[in-house]
């Protein structure tokens, strides 16, 4: 059952008052990720979690001061657009459901992913920084998935056999 809309709207202006577009339903996810041939999106799954929601919206606006940005950004509600989320989930296969999340997708791939675990009980500069890195090394004009891989070795031992050969997590 969703929270009462009066509660949640403050958390989703927050976001949306900067220009990340809401996707309120499975159709909205789905335009949004069928246009994104070649380009980068940063997803939002937004949260009531104070413990970890209230640090991961501020996170987001500070890292739109970088000099590199992804060229979209947007945001489901978890909760509250159950439909919208279930969408959002299906294109993150392997990588399990949490919220507030933040995933960095490159051309309809998941690249760069700061779950619940990687939110909580850090500062929102601290987060901003991380998602700072991950524009620097997916959304620069220079960038390619493949450049974020200084060991590839190691990588491919870590990385669960069924996410994307591009993710990146933060640990």
């Amino acid at each position: 059952m969703p929270y009462p809309e009066q509660l949640v709207r403050p958390m989703r202006e927050e976001l949306t008052r900067v220009g990340i577009s809401e996707l309120l339903d499975a159709e909205a996810v789905d335009a949004a990720f069928s246009d994104s041939d070649g380009k980068t999106q940063l997803l939002v799954i937004n949260s009531v979690c104070g413990c970890a929601a209230a640090n991961a919206r501020p996170a987001v606006l500070l890292s739109r001061q970088a000099s590199n940005q992804p060229d979209e950004y947007v945001t489901v509600f978890a909760g509250q657009d159950g439909e919208a989320t279930a969408r959002v989930r299906e294109l993150l296969v392997g990588i399990p459901p949490s919220s507030p999340f933040i995933a960095l997708f490159k051309a309809k791939e998941p690249v760069y992913v700061l779950e619940r675990r990687h939110i909580e009980g850090r500062s929102a500069s601290a987060i901003a920084m991380d998602l700072v890195q991950a524009y620097d090394t997916f959304c620069g004009p220079e960038s390619s998935a493949t450049d974020s891989q200084p060991n590839s070795e190691a990588a491919d031992e870590q990385r669960e056999p069924d996410l994307p050969s591009t993710f990146k997590s933060i640990l």
